[in-house]
C-alpha cells in the first residue's frame, strides 16, 4: 500500500484508529517472553546504544530536523521541570512521521528516552535500530512476557527513566486530528506515580523550496508541562482522568480545541472509527 498518493493528495488511513498501514516485510523470529531483556543492561547493548546516540548527535538529528523542517517550542519546560524529569516521567505525542521519534529525542536531549514499540517493528527490518534508540517491544500473546515487560518498565521509571509512548497506537503520517488514546501511558504513570509530559506535532505550510521534497507540510513540535496523577481517586478512575487530561493537553498543543467533537472520542476501543466527517474522510488530507 502506497504511503502517499500525490495525484489524489491522500494517505491510506485505515478504518481502525490504531491500525498500522505500513507493511513490515521482515520477521526475524524474536520471541518476547519472560526471558527477553526488555531493558537490556548488557555491555554489548550499552555499547551499541552509545554508538547509535553518537551517530544521532553528529548526523541523524540534523538530517531529521531538515527533513521535517522542524521547529521546537516549549524547551523551557524541560529546564523548568528538570528536577521532576530526573525522577522519572512518561511522555505522549501524536505519531505522524517516520522520523518523529528521532526529533523528540533531539528536542529533549540531554535527557535519554526509551519508547514502547510495536512487536512486529522490533522483529522487522528496522528492529536493531529501534532497539538501539531505546525501543521496548510490547509482547503479543505471551502472558509471561507481558508480566516481565511491565515489571521492567516499572523498574525503569522508578530508577528515573523517561518513557515515551505513542498513545494513539500507530503512525498515521501528516494526520491532523488527535486520535483516541490507549490507556497504557496513564497505567504506567499512575502505577509508578510519575507525571505525563504532553508533546504534540502540528503543521505549517511549506514555502516553495520545501515543496521540492514532496512533503505536504512542515512540522512544529510543542513541549507541554507535566500532568500529575490525581492521588485522591481510585486507581482506575485516576488512569481514566489522566488519559483525558493528557489527550486534551496534546490537542491544545497541536492547536486543536479538545471540546471540538470533529476530532473524535478520547479512548481507543479498537473498533471502526465513527467520527470521520465529510471534511475529514478516510484517507483525506486537507490542503495545507
Amino acid at each position: 500500500m502506497e504511503r502517499f498518493d500525490p495525484k489524489t493528495n491522500r494517505f491510506p488511513y485505515p478504518l481502525i484508529t490504531d491500525k498500522h498501514y505500513l507493511e513490515v516485510k521482515k520477521n526475524n523470529g524474536l520471541v518476547f517472553d519472560k526471558d527477553y531483556p526488555y531493558i537490556d543492561k548488557s555491555k554489548k547493548y550499552r555499547f551499541s546504544y552509545g554508538l547509535t546516540r553518537f551517530v544521532l548527535y553528529i548526523m541523524a538529528f540534523l538530517i531529521a530536523r531538515i527533513r521535517m523542517n522542524l521547529r521546537i517550542v516549549g524547551k523551557k519546560n524541560l529546564k523548568k521541570y528538570k528536577d521532576v524529569i530526573k525522577k522519572g516521567v512518561v511522555s505522549v505525542c501524536n505519531h505522524v512521521h517516520m522520523w518523529d521519534y528521532l526529533s523528540i529525542m533531539n528536542a529533549v536531549k540531554p535527557n535519554k528516552t526509551k519508547i514502547l514499540a510495536w512487536a512486529p517493528n522490533i522483529r522487522g527490518e528496522n528492529g536493531k535500530l529501534i532497539r538501539n534508540v531505546g525501543g521496548i517491544p510490547v509482547p503479543d500473546n505471551d502472558f509471561g512476557g507481558t508480566k516481565a515487560y511491565i515489571r521492567a518498565v516499572e523498574d525503569y521509571l522508578e530508577d528515573g527513566g523517561w518513557l515515551h509512548i505513542y498513545a494513539e497506537g500507530s503512525m498515521w503520517e501528516f494526520y491532523k486530528p488527535i486520535r483516541p488514546f490507549k490507556q497504557g501511558a496513564s497505567y504506567f504513570a499512575c502505577k509508578a506515580n510519575k507525571p505525563i509530559i504532553p508533546l504534540a506535532y502540528s503543521y505549517r505550510k511549506n514555502g516553495w523550496f520545501r515543496k521540492l521534497f514532496n512533503s505536504p507540510a512542515s512540522f512544529t513540535l510543542s513541549i507541554g508541562e507535566p500532568i500529575y496523577p490525581d492521588l485522591s481517586l481510585p486507581i482506575k478512575e485516576r488512569e481514566k482522568k489522566l488519559t483525558i487530561e493528557a489527550h486534551e493537553a496534546v490537542c491544545r498543543l497541536a492547536g486543536i480545541d479538545p471540546k471540538d467533537n470533529l476530532y473524535g472520542p478520547i479512548f481507543n476501543n479498537d473498533e471502526r472509527v465513527d467520527y470521520y466527517t465529510k471534511e475529514y474522510g478516510v484517507g483525506y488530507k486537507k490542503s495545507w
